[in-house]
């Protein structure tokens, strides 16, 4: 009998093992959160910045970037843009003004709510087929999972990806 239960040699099997599992129901996660947030004028990386500044008010650009693992040029058009639509504002430090503090504005702060709202909703609708302690017992599993693989807790990885070029190996053929 077969322990590995969900996993087979035989390549035209469908995968179903939890790895696949995972990436599947990741992949349509952060499709439909996107889709979500797209009414609030905002874009995945647009949620994790915000939350972030939220969280951490007076952080500076470079020390978001760092957090997020994001290019520190990539950074700025991101704020920019945030600034631009007057939902995150740099301030000037006085013990070094070439650095930027960054905080949410008061539009932000309205923005931070409608995001939790969605984000909430989001959920709710994600985990609707299990129990309450169900979801519990999945999100203590995820985190384990995450802590063992590195993972840093609250931070997506895509962060990483942003402002960088897709090399050729990346590209994963018919996904182009």
């Amino acid at each position: 009998m077969n322990e590995n239960k969900g996993f087979s040699a035989d390549p035209g099997r469908r995968p179903t093992g939890v790895a696949f599992l995972l990436a599947q129901l990741g992949a349509h996660a952060a499709r439909r959160f996107g889709e979500r947030i797209s009414a609030l004028g905002l874009t995945p990386p647009d949620a994790g910045l915000i939350r972030k500044v939220a969280s951490d008010p007076g952080i500076s650009q470079q020390a978001l970037a760092e957090h997020l693992g994001v290019m520190p040029s990539r950074m700025v058009a991101l704020v920019d843009d945030l600034e631009a639509n007057e939902i995150i504002a740099r301030r000037r430090r006085s013990e070094d003004r070439r650095n930027y503090a960054l905080e949410l504005t008061e539009k932000g702060r309205a923005v931070l709510a409608q995001l939790s709202r969605v984000a909430a909703e989001h959920e709710e609708a994600l985990c609707e087929a299990l129990s309450r302690e169900e979801r519990m017992q999945l999100k203590n599993l995820c985190g384990r999972i995450a802590e063992q693989q590195g993972l840093m807790p609250g931070v997506h990885p895509g962060y990483r990806m942003l402002g960088k070029r897709r090399r050729k190996q990346d590209v994963v053929p018919g996904c182009e």
